[in-house]
């Protein structure tokens, strides 16, 4: 008898569903269906969108998985045409769950309380904390206005003062905040501040929020616990926030396990990614209106650390002209291959704003939103890296006036350390070449030394997160056999040189004992034919000052993946180098994507000022 579960992923316009069953071989996805998400008028249950999407897999398969009152069919053993074994969700249905932070020093416990809410999956709408520059009375407006799910509010080490952290719980029952869903029930407000300080918290907060107190999160200034704020944040999100949006609490009846956050679920398994493999890995997720980053890195103690930062502001539909002002025009013109007034430009970036749900129709309008995709991913991962950071404060006395004085600490996003970059998304995943999904990545995180790239390929990332909590086996067969599709692994020389100077001298066994001989020279971009499932050996030899990941002029041997795009030496310099003169930007980037064959057709460009 077949095994089979069902999962589904409740977003803010569409329900997606997809049905994973135990082959012979292992976990294979079966199916996946799709239907709006009717959260909103006229319908104001979100359980008619997951029928409806599951009513999708029925027609797709054959298999019946719903009775004649709608319930899911679940049984011990499932036949061949009917039934599952479980049912499991994620939701960010609702605008997801949106927090506030409120701690005590903005680059200590303020920053340590937002990894922990941005970890469990949520959306932090603003920081608050002593230090962040605005008076009391602009905080308590603040706090009043933002009416949040939940308020998160740490601060003080163990043992340290309680003065601070009780300052703050006055501004929040001065400002008597209420929550953006339901008005019959309390703020919910975690406390994971100093222990010393929770009898005054209590005394403070206690009839004005519903107030829940957990472990501190910054027990000593050089050790962080988020785990047990995250849990509560998990909890409340689905006592309080889920019962509150229309249908949550039949879709609660309906699961077999928590329903968790979307970014929550997509950051498990990028998590557990990294851990299995004991690898470094970038992970995205860009939207029409939020792009989240996920990254698991080595600290100096050579422990994975994971972190996850959104960027609420950058996307692709909703957000794309944020995108356009944060980054500058002239950065979003310097990856269009061809001749484009800067008002013209401007135009088209407005009218996907205006149309959000459009689809480009020709080559210049892909090369364009492509263009500002790269300056989006690019702005998110330099948010990321502000944020993944060693903690703050450490090796500092335990004075507040000292602390508040810290200095900027390093980032632990490593380019040239990374093993993995996985893309998800439509713009990514939905890329009409696999090539140019590649290139988008490589061209906005810019990668060091040899890296693997991967795109998700119909999301279902967090379908996956939310099986792996009862499932782990299924979780990773199905994200290693159908959800990442391989696009290769990219060797890129950290170097800036003279163009057309050689930086590497390469030499790539493959498999069946052809061997092949690369002179990349700077300010190149090549790609050889490896395909998905072979691998390779490459033998590399930088010239002198050029680091391919063993140091500075230092050979190296490594043994590399294939994939959909295959091998790409990337010579083009770190940071990428790309003329300021029009004429030569324009020559330069269609040579690239020339070279990678990115763009079918594209000497039709001609027609805008390139010789083709």
């Amino acid at each position: 008898m077949p095994r089979r579960y069902i999962a589904t992923d409740c977003g803010s316009t569409t329900t997606k569903a997809i049905m994973v069953e135990k082959k012979p071989e292992g976990w294979r996805l079966v199916a996946r269906g799709e239907a709006p998400t009717t959260v909103e008028k006229p319908f104001e249950d979100v359980t008619i969108g997951v029928r409806n999407a599951i009513r999708e897999l029925e027609e797709i398969t054959g298999i019946r998985l719903l009775d004649e009152n709608g319930n899911i069919i679940k049984m011990e053993e499932p036949t061949e045409k009917e039934g599952t074994n479980l049912y499991v969700s994620t939701s960010s249905a609702g605008g997801g769950l949106q927090m506030l932070v409120v701690g005590v020093v903005k680059n200590m416990t303020a920053e340590s309380a937002a990894r922990a809410a941005l970890g469990a999956g949520a959306i932090v709408m603003e920081v608050i904390s002593v230090d962040d520059g605005r008076k009391p009375y602009e905080k308590v407006e603040l706090i009043r206005k933002l009416r949040p799910d939940m308020i998160l509010l740490a601060g003080g080490v163990e043992g340290g003062t309680v003065k601070h952290v009780v300052e703050l719980a006055e501004l929040i029952a001065a400002a008597d905040p209420k929550p953006r869903f339901g008005s019959t029930y309390k703020m919910p407000v975690i406390y994971a501040g100093n222990s010393a300080a929770r009898e005054e918290i209590k005394r403070i907060l206690g009839d004005k929020v519903a107030l829940y107190i957990v472990d501190n999160i910054r027990p000593t200034l050089d050790t962080e616990n988020l785990h047990p704020a995250r849990e509560k944040i998990h909890d409340l999100f689905l006592e309080h926030v889920m019962q509150q949006a229309p249908g949550y609490a039949k879709l609660m009846e309906m699961v077999d396990a928590p329903i968790v956050p979307t970014p929550g679920a997509v950051g498990m398994l990028i998590e557990r990614v990294a851990r299995k493999e004991q690898i470094e890995v970038l992970g995205v997720d860009i939207g029409g209106a939020t792009t989240d980053v996920f990254s698991v890195f080595r600290n100096s103690e050579g422990e994975l650390v994971f972190n996850r930062t959104v960027s609420a502001n950058l996307g692709m539909s909703y957000s794309i002209s944020n995108v356009m002002v944060e980054a500058g025009i002239e950065n979003v013109l310097r990856w269009v291959p061809f001749k484009i007034s800067i008002s013209d430009l401007k135009n088209r970036i407005r009218n996907k704003m205006i149309r959000p749900t459009t689809i480009p129709m020709t080559i210049e309008s892909l090369i364009i939103e492509q263009a500002i995709a790269r300056e989006a991913l690019r702005l998110s991962l330099e948010q990321h890296k502000m944020f993944a950071t060693e903690l703050k404060g450490v090796q500092k006395g335990g004075d507040i006036a000292r602390a508040i004085g810290g200095e900027e600490e390093q980032t632990l996003v490593n380019m040239m350390s990374l093993d993995l970059v996985i893309g998800s998304g439509g713009v990514l995943s939905h890329a009409p070449r696999r090539v140019q999904s590649a290139l988008m990545m490589l061209d906005a995180f810019q990668p060091e030394g040899i890296t693997r790239l991967a795109v998700d390929s119909i999301f279902m990332m967090p379908h996956l997160g939310v099986i792996s909590t009862v499932d782990e086996e299924a979780a990773w067969e199905v994200f290693d056999r159908d959800c990442l599709i391989r696009l290769g692994t990219a060797i890129a020389p950290k170097v800036v040189a003279k163009e057309g100077k050689p930086i590497l001298k390469a030499k790539v066994e493959y498999e069946d004992g052809r061997t092949e001989h690369v002179d990349l020279r700077f300010g190149q971009i090549l790609r050889l034919d490896l395909p998905l499932g072979s691998k390779a050996k490459v033998y590399l030899e930088p010239a002198r000052g050029v680091d391919v990941g063993a140091g500075r002029g230092r050979k190296m041997v490594a043994e590399v993946e294939g994939g959909v795009v295959g091998l790409i030496f990337d010579g083009r310099g770190r940071p990428i180098q790309i003329p300021q003169d029009e004429h030569e930007r324009v020559r330069k980037l269609f040579e690239w994507f020339e070279s990678l064959q990115v763009y079918p057709k594209l000497e039709k460009l001609a027609k805008y000022g390139v010789a083709a």
